[in-house]
């Protein structure tokens, strides 16, 4: 029996000292530079933007957004922005559906955009809080207005999350374009087409740790972009674990979309490099047949928000009945 428990012991040492390891040095490495995410924002005059404004979450944190103001149009879109992006990178998005008489708002989510810590957030659940405080600025819904939440990349997964939890009702509709699912989804490229590094070693300590309760060292980065160092001031290059857990889908991504108490649309481009867009619609339409899936042909990942064919589907798609 002693034996027994000898060798025990030093399973159980190996297993703490292991996993110490792997928190201590498994960090995400940036991966080289993805030209078609990097360079296909070079000719975006971003100092044509709406100036970044502020409001004071719950915490006092103040977070930044960009306003378009509409024509007392009855749409009113929030948009969500990308994995390591700013309220700035969807301002073409913005600029096209205000031209149509939209009132639109670009979030800079907590944790981007020199808000709060870099590629951090207090805890998971955080970012869905910031957003149902800012919705609480803008007061009580006009007669006849309908909300929209637009996300894009990872904040169109972050929409799917958002949609299928408890202040889902705060919008009428939710549109999701070329939205992140689940690393294990048929819709994942490996690393998101070279897009991103993943500690995978470390996020599986951490959600061992997380079921017994140690939430302490959830602050660790888990996610790397291919960000290159020069871009570092303006995009967020690492993610922490409670960040990778918060911006984008849940687990349970199809309960949240057969949960969603509105329309959801999904927009992708054909030829998109980080997710297999011809495979969206066989795998969520079965779980949600009303879902309206748009491939928009000959575009890429970055395309649908930039491009005029891109604008022009994404448009249409605010404006259907």
């Amino acid at each position: 029996m002693r034996i027994v428990l000898m060798l025990l012991a030093s399973l159980v040492a190996i297993v703490v000292i292991s996993a110490a390891a792997i928190l201590a040095f498994d960090s995400p490495t940036p991966p080289p530079e993805m030209a078609s995410v990097e360079h296909a924002y070079d000719h975006v005059d971003f100092s044509k933007a709406p100036p970044r404004q502020f409001f004071t979450a719950r915490d006092g944190t103040k977070l930044a957004f960009r306003a378009y103001p509409g024509a007392m149009s009855r749409e009113t879109v929030v948009l969500i922005h990308g994995s390591s992006g700013n309220s700035a990178s969807m301002d073409p998005v913005g600029k096209a559906l205000n031209v149509r008489g939209a009132t639109v708002y670009a979030l800079s989510m907590r944790g981007h955009d020199g808000t709060g810590r870099s590629g951090d957030i207090d805890y998971i659940g955080q970012l869905d809080d910031d957003l149902a405080d800012f919705m609480e600025t803008l007061g009580p819904k006009r007669p006849g207005e309908r909300r929209t939440l637009l996300g894009f990349s990872s904040g169109g997964g972050f929409v799917l999350r958002f949609a299928g939890g408890p202040t889902a009702h705060l919008f009428d509709r939710f549109i999701l374009v070329s939205p992140q699912l689940p690393v294990d989804s048929p819709v994942m490229r490996p690393n998101a087409g070279g897009w991103v590094a993943v500690a995978m070693p470390r996020i599986v300590v951490l959600q061992i740790l997380s079921r017994f309760g140690i939430h302490a060292f959830e602050g660790l980065p888990v996610l790397a972009f291919a960000v290159p160092p020069e871009k570092r001031d303006v995009q967020t290059a690492f993610y922490s674990y409670r960040m990778l857990m918060n911006f984008g889908p849940r687990r349970a991504y199809l309960a949240d979309l057969r949960a969603a108490p509105g329309p959801v649309s999904l927009l992708a481009g054909s030829k998109d490099e980080i997710f297999f867009a011809n495979r969206y619609a066989g795998l969520l339409k079965p779980v949600r047949p009303d879902l309206k899936v748009t491939i928009v042909p000959g575009l890429g990942h970055t395309d649908m928000t930039l491009t005029p064919a891109g604008l022009e589907a994404l448009t249409a798609s605010v404006y259907s009945n």
